[in-house]
């Protein structure tokens, strides 16, 4: 069994949350998932679109709290879904995640809402709000590409 590998990083506002979701995004490629977890304001949006800057996707990135999943066309495709108001899993077979991580790379805000009914992750990322302005990211690798991934992004 191969040890869990994770670091921990923090941004001061919110342009140092994109700008780290842009080097993350510049990392991946088709079939990443990438699951963020964290309280309402904490970051999630923020980061994602930072991350399809990194992707190289035009125009602005944002939530798809109603739509469920926003698909952004760059170097990858980019599949951002929100699960904050889906009633539970069951919902989640009409929107096929598991064939847009396929396709692209997969975002997903809120992954707890359908706990078990997800692809894989890549990279799961919990973010804590330490003030106003602060926050704290722990990125932990949910498979072999998830360590390659950390140990590219080198955040020593």
């Amino acid at each position: 069994m191969t040890a869990a590998v994770e670091t921990v990083t923090t941004t001061a506002g919110e342009d140092a949350t994109r700008a780290l979701g842009e080097r993350l995004g510049a990392a991946l490629r088709a079939g990443d998932v990438v699951l963020l977890s964290g309280d309402l304001g904490s970051g999630k949006t923020r980061l994602a679109q930072g991350i399809g800057r990194g992707l190289g996707c035009p125009g602005p990135v944002t939530s798809p709290t109603f739509v469920l999943v926003n698909e952004h066309v760059g170097r990858e495709r980019l599949f951002h879904a929100d699960l904050y108001r889906i009633a539970g899993a069951d919902d989640l077979s009409e929107l096929g995640l598991w064939e847009e991580a396929e396709r692209g790379v997969l975002v997903v805000e809120w992954p707890d809402r359908a706990a078990g009914h997800l692809p894989a992750a890549t990279l799961t990322v919990e973010i804590t709000v330490d003030g106003a302005e602060q926050r704290t990211f722990r990125l932990r690798a949910g498979d072999d590409r998830g360590r390659e991934l950390l140990a590219a992004l080198d955040f020593a």
